[in-house]
């Protein structure tokens, strides 16, 4: 990316959205597309990033999001406004255009009626020069721009196309022997505008998915104030504040529930299409949409430090930042606008010395340039990566970058990290044995549910849990305590109840009661129940597999993508969960730093590396890897190391997060595909290589560069489709 301009302003550049070659020292407009330009991200200061509001219509739930961010909205509210211009201009120019028709000899000849009257080229005249300095303007200026930057383009071609063709007919008017071009030149200039707006809507489409993250937000928020419940605006809350979340109302910013519990709709930002049931002590986001429960939360974090507002910062830098396939259209696209006016001067060189005749000449020049404007190429990537980026988000999929992403599609190896990735980081009951004939199996898990249930240990939740999908009552317990590193005790129904670990019996010197053979003790946690001293029951727990792991790993093996477990817990463990899924390997023991150098290993056997871990102990890994892909980040979206973000942590998303990078692949190769082709067969019919069986009108060959800029971002939408 060019930064020389930096040196003029060294507080701000600005870029394009859609073309972010373009830097500029200051605000205006994109020599390329047209488009306002919007401040570049300080480096190193993600969050301070304020581009990603381009395009939004929700200023207001934006303004009170993010406080301080006034400025940028102001000039925002115009972001809009030079695509609404772009069909103005079409509406007057097609309502000048009949009359320009009307009075033009060749149309009149084709259709066989003639007005006359003196001076009507003069009217012709007038009508076209308006066409041609108000229709034309934002090319010519465009054309400006683009010399200046040394970056000629497509508003250069059609800036040339509608200037020759317009001096030459004013030459005509004055005098000069030949046809005027001025039906010719209105037409072009109406579906030039026509198929420029039509582009700019669909980049304006690409980003909708944006402009609803934004809007997530509730403007007002009901906040506790001195004990009495206060409405506030929501630029004005704090990290902190307690807030009072109603039925059906959308929760105003990441927050712990401190009481109440109800069912939150969190489809909106990870995907995850179920209602997630939230009770007290648990985590949501702001933006969510509440159930019909109360809840009454604690604030965490606001603004910059919130999910959504990293959700979207994320989004709009992602699609601004440049992908391999975007260098290379745009290359090409450089290259065509040069082919282009080559071309076109060739063809004009050619037609006049064969032909003798400047008109016919001069129309071909015209007809090559619009013909062969290479815009369906300028749109052919940036619009899938708009539409692809914006379209992950919403299903729970947050794309940091985008060439990494493009890679996705070559995986060959997918190492996995087990806890809280491909198992659920929870303890499950998975054996209840009862060392006491009389008692049965559900009575020892209420005994030990109930001394265990106000203890915040996984074993403690692992059981409480059991007893709850059992539908069994928990008993009150009484004189509880901790046995540090041990297990818990207390009286429950006037006895003395322990839940503990193999530790108690060595602390007390007794022997361990027997375990059945049945019971692995590499796999499982062994948990105790004594009542008044007694060993009763044994409970075995075992971090369980995900539901969907197994499928995860079975859908990437047709994929042809090996996947290997990689773990720091024993090789008891990794061996059974490996073999259980099916997987190709496993890594046991590995220590976090050890992990990045298991991957080295893959890659230095030529292997394109995909790892998927939590983020955190994984940071190293995640950066070796050739794909990082941080799973179940909840909240932290922040985790820097990744390239890729599932915010759900079902396995079954990194899956699908390559079926995506796939579809998106072939979506901007067929674009690209389409875009060169079309030029391919048009650029020869427009020089005339087909005269006299075939001629292509300068209005024709407008038509059809418009209709394939309009191809390529229908087929760019298609997308949508594919996202299951």
């Amino acid at each position: 990316m060019d930064h020389t301009h930096h040196h003029t302003d060294p507080q701000q550049s600005y870029t394009c959205p859609m073309h972010p070659e373009v830097i500029k020292p200051g605000p205006g407009k994109c020599p390329i597309c047209g488009m306002d330009l919007v401040p570049v991200e300080p480096p190193n200061n993600k969050d301070q990033s304020d581009h990603q509001h381009e395009h939004q219509h929700h200023q207001a739930a934006v303004k009170n999001a993010h406080p301080g961010h006034e400025e940028h909205i102001a000039h925002d509210k115009h972001a809009g406004h030079h695509t609404h211009d772009f069909l103005k201009r079409f509406w007057i120019c097609l309502v000048i255009t009949v009359p320009i028709l009307l009075l033009s000899h060749m149309i009149q000849q084709w259709l066989g009626f003639e007005i006359r009257f003196p001076g009507d080229k003069y009217v012709l005249l007038v009508l076209s020069t308006f066409i041609y300095i108000y229709g034309g303007m934002p090319f010519l200026k465009g054309m400006v721009s683009e010399i200046k930057d040394k970056a000629i383009g497509m508003m250069t071609l059609v800036a040339i196309a509608i200037s020759v063709a317009f001096i030459y007919s004013v030459a005509v008017v004055f005098g000069l022997k030949g046809m005027d071009f001025f039906w010719e030149l209105a037409t072009l200039i109406d579906i030039m505008l026509l198929g420029h707006w039509l582009e700019m809507r669909s980049q304006m489409a690409a980003s909708k998915a944006l402009e609803s993250l934004v809007a997530l937000l509730p403007s007002t928020v009901h906040v506790e104030r001195n004990g009495e419940v206060v409405d506030i605006n929501l630029k004005d809350l704090r990290s902190g504040d307690k807030v009072l979340v109603k039925p059906g109302e959308k929760i105003p910013a990441d927050g712990l529930v401190m009481d109440g519990n109800s069912y939150v709709n969190e489809s909106m930002l990870t995907g995850e299409s179920v209602p997630v049931k939230k009770e007290k002590d648990q985590k949501v986001i702001g933006g969510s949409i509440n159930g019909d429960g109360a809840l009454k939360l604690q604030i965490t974090a606001t603004g910059n430090d919130s999910y959504l507002n990293k959700v979207i910062t994320l989004v709009s830098s992602a699609q601004a930042s440049k992908s391999k396939t975007q260098n290379l259209a745009d290359k090409v696209a450089k290259w065509l606008t040069i082919i282009s006016i080559t071309v076109g001067v060739i063809t004009f060189i050619f037609w006049f010395n064969k032909e003798n005749d400047l008109a016919f000449a001069l129309e071909r020049m015209v007809t090559v340039m619009v013909t062969a404007c290479p815009h369906a190429l300028g749109v052919a990537i940036p619009l899938v990566v708009a539409i692809s980026t914006s379209l992950s988000a919403t299903h729970g999929l947050l794309i940091r970058n985008r060439t990494a992403f493009e890679s996705a599609r070559n995986i060959t190896t997918l190492i996995f990290d087990k806890t809280g990735t491909l198992t659920k980081g929870s303890h499950e009951v998975e054996k209840i044995i009862s060392l006491d004939n009389n008692i049965p199996e559900d009575q020892l898990l209420q005994y030990a549910a109930s001394v265990q249930q106000n203890s915040e240990h996984h074993i403690a939740h692992g059981l409480t849990r059991k007893a709850k999908e059992k539908s069994l009552q928990l008993w009150p317990v009484e004189n509880f305590s901790y046995i540090q590193g041990v297990g818990v005790k207390g009286t429950v129904n006037g006895k003395l109840v322990i839940s503990a670990g193999p530790n108690y019996f060595k602390q007390n010197n007794q022997p361990v009661p027997a375990t059945p053979s049945s019971v692995d003790l590499s796999v499982e946690t062994i948990n105790y129940l004594l009542i008044d001293n007694k060993p009763t029951g044994i409970f075995t727990l075992a971090d369980s597999i995900r539901e969907s792991s197994a499928e995860a790993i079975a859908d990437l093996k047709q994929m042809n993508i090996k996947s290997y477990l990689l773990t720091g817990d024993n090789e008891d463990i990794a061996k059974s969960v490996a073999g259980k899924l099916k997987m190709d390997g496993y890594f046991a023991n590995v220590l976090p730093h050890e992990k990045q150098e298991k991957l080295k290993e893959f890659q230095a056997k030529g292997e394109l590396v995909a790892m998927t871990g939590d983020g955190v102990n994984d940071a190293p890994a995640l950066a070796q890897a050739d794909v990082g892909i941080a799973v179940g980040s909840g909240t932290d979206v922040a985790a820097e190391t990744a390239d890729v973000i599932l915010v759900n942590s079902d396995p079954k998303d990194v899956v699908g997060m390559i079926a995506f990078a796939k579809a998106t692949y072939s979506k901007m190769i067929q674009n690209l595909i389409w875009a060169v082709g079309y030029n391919l067969i048009a650029i020869p019919l427009a020089a005339g290589i087909l005269y006299p069986k075939f001629i292509l009108s300068p209005a024709m060959g407008a038509v059809l560069m418009s209709l394939s800029t309009i191809i390529v971002a229908l087929n760019a939408q298609l997308l949508r489709k594919q996202f299951k």
